[in-house]
């Protein structure tokens, strides 16, 4: 969603526990346009899964750059399922070579 630069979906996908979540949807949504318009997105890959039926987490490498540098990270991402739908939580970052 940040790659394609669609706040509303990021927004409306992020658990009201998570540290970014913000009442205020305009700043928030401006945030992650500013964000998704300053970097680009070369690749996404999955290194792990994890399906549980309450709480499941995704572990991924993001190659990005930012202004010619590069900013790529490794994280286990949480999601809580509410209703029918998941919601992220939080994520805990790894160094690079931890998973290379």
């Amino acid at each position: 969603a940040f790659a394609v630069c669609n706040p509303e979906y990021i927004i409306s996908t992020t658990h009201k526990k998570n540290p970014d979540f913000s009442n205020d949807s305009k700043s928030w949504s401006q945030d992650i346009v500013n964000f998704s318009k300053n970097t680009k997105f070369d690749k996404l890959e999955i290194l792990d899964f994890i399906d549980e039926e309450i709480e499941s987490f995704v572990t991924f490498r993001a190659t990005l750059f930012q202004k010619d540098i590069d900013v790529s990270f490794i994280e286990k991402s949480r999601f809580l399922k509410e209703g029918n739908n998941w919601l992220y939580v939080d994520g805990e970052f790894f160094e690079q070579n931890l998973c290379e």
